[in-house]
């Protein structure tokens, strides 16, 4: 457990990395989603480049796709492709590594960018699974910001009827979005309660920044048979830099030469 949670500082450092460099990125988000990814890609789905075309593989969505960066350097890591050309391409003139997840790169299922359509792609993947008698799950996140969108509840709605218990949404709840904190922009909550009434079974993590608990609600959500699962893990967006942490500022903000310091020196505190 502390070599994954070490891990994730390290993801966290190849994050800013990259967005310091390209003067882009949506940081905040990025280091929220951080250990979820990091826990499904390395603790959790069947995953990795050699099965990249292999129809049992497990699928991810990140549906929130601004926080591409994170999903980048998760699949760096794993060597899906090598991890100098995302840090030193990112977001450059006719770079593949664009700000929102594209299936130009390896290992990314679908592309993104308008917010709420993630889940609703994934239950066509989970409902494919069933209908093909395959064995792969598939695993979606959201940004609770983005639980504003109707076509999620759509997706819920449909999930429950089918009975896809081999679908797994996970709900990144930092609390923040672009333009201020989600109850303020547009009240989604309580979140569990209403995935919930859409006949989902719900597993709700107090500390999403902690591996052991989501390592623990992701064996819960594979155990649990006829409905899908909703993991609502409450993050902390910005984590581990401290000057990012809870501050809507860096939902997409450019580091000065002095700040990118401080992050840097941090997070390698905390990876050490």
């Amino acid at each position: 457990m502390d070599e994954l949670t070490k891990k994730s500082y390290r993801l966290r450092r190849i994050v800013i990395e990259a967005v310091y460099r390209s003067s882009s990125g949506h940081i905040g988000g990025d280091l929220s989603v951080v250990d979820i990814l990091n826990v499904l890609y390395n603790k959790v789905m069947n995953v990795s480049p050699e099965k990249a075309h292999d129809a049992d593989r497990d699928r991810f969505i990140l549906s929130k796709a601004h926080c591409a960066d994170c999903l980048y350097a998760v699949l760096g890591d794993k060597e899906y492709f090598g991890l100098d050309e995302y840090l030193n391409t990112f977001e450059r003139f006719q770079s593949r590594f664009i700000g929102h997840t594209n299936t130009a790169i390896p290992g990314v299922e679908m592309n993104g960018g308008s917010l709420g359509h993630g889940l609703a792609v994934g239950v066509g993947m989970a409902l494919a699974a069933k209908m093909d008698k395959r064995s792969y799950r598939t695993y979606v996140v959201l940004g609770d910001g983005e639980m504003a969108e109707g076509s999620n509840y759509e997706a819920m709605m449909a999930a429950a009827q089918y009975g896809l218990d081999n679908l797994c949404a996970t709900v990144d709840c930092n609390g923040l979005q672009i333009s201020g904190t989600t109850k303020e922009v547009m009240n989604s909550a309580p979140l569990g309660e209403k995935f919930k009434a859409f006949g989902w079974n719900v597993v709700e993590v107090m500390d999403g920044n902690n591996c052991e608990e989501l390592i623990a609600a992701y064996e819960a959500a594979k155990s649990c048979k006829g409905k899908p699962t909703a993991v609502i893990a409450h993050t902390v967006k910005g984590k581990g830099v401290s000057f990012m942490e809870n501050n809507a500022k860096w939902h997409h903000g450019v580091m000065s030469a002095e700040q990118y310091e401080r992050a840097v020196r941090e997070l390698e505190a905390k990876y050490e």
